[in-house]
């Protein structure tokens, strides 16, 4: 049975970041999966870092046009908006966790996403929160997560 997985910022980046080869190969190989299973979830801050970092930061950086078509695309993915909810729960988040503010409002928009899964590499692999686990797509291929067990029994 196929769980939500939800993607940060820097997966997305490095499937238009041609300087890091290995990366972004490995990086289109879990979109490629993302998009066949339809599991794929992301939150309006992502799409909008997305944005930033390919247009302003990449060397080279990507066209504007390519770039707001590649944010357009991902509105099928119905994109989870920082409102008041994804606030509060990222507040508690930050407090019990000990993490950044930016990462604790990534954790709480895939917690409110229902998503078993975050793909990231900002965050420890294997770490939990709740019912959500960390797993770097870098270090782990889409087959593989079958192999991982989302923590039962937790909040």
């Amino acid at each position: 049975m196929p769980v939500n997985c939800f993607v940060d910022t820097n997966l997305l980046v490095y499937t238009r970041d041609s300087s890091e080869p290995l990366k972004q190969q490995q990086a289109l190989e879990w979109m490629a999966h993302l998009w066949s299973s339809r599991t794929g979830r992301l939150s309006f801050q992502v799409l909008q870092e997305f944005y930033i970092t390919v247009t302003e930061k990449l060397r080279p950086g990507m066209n504007i046009k390519a770039a707001r078509q590649d944010v357009r695309m991902f509105m099928v993915w119905k994109p989870i908006p920082v409102d008041i909810g994804v606030v509060e729960r990222a507040w508690s988040i930050q407090d019990r966790y000990r993490i950044s503010w930016w990462d604790a409002l990534i954790v709480s928009a895939a917690q409110m996403a229902d998503c078993q899964y975050l793909l990231t590499e900002d965050l420890q692999n294997g770490q939990k929160f709740g019912r959500l686990q960390t797993v770097n797509p870098f270090l782990t291929h889409p087959e593989s997560l079958k192999n991982y067990l989302p923590p039962e029994g937790l909040p």
